[in-house]
């Protein structure tokens, strides 16, 4: 995280951001959240870091359709429940 100021003008929260090379590979990890992720650069790692915790934290979005399709998924048959299948239960 940085610390830009953000629209409402107030400072985003210190984060502490762990970054390591693993061979071909840069680790992002946020300490707070345990949220890892990885890329080839650490730009990318750092992007990609900033993407999951969004995830992590529910700012996440539904997948489009096209991207859906990119997955070989069929967004016809890709509902949202409450409950989990029954594989699962």
């Amino acid at each position: 995280m940085s610390t830009d100021i953000g629209s409402n003008g107030a400072l985003e929260p210190e984060t502490t951001i762990t970054l390591t090379e693993e061979g071909e590979w840069w680790v992002a990890t946020d300490e707070a959240t345990g949220v890892t992720s990885q890329g080839k650069t650490r730009t990318e790692a750092l992007e990609n870091l900033d993407e999951a915790v969004a995830g992590y934290n529910g700012e996440g979005r539904e997948p489009t359709d096209a991207e859906l399709r990119n997955l070989d998924v069929d967004p016809e048959q890709n509902v949202s429940g409450e409950s989990l299948p029954e594989e699962f239960q």
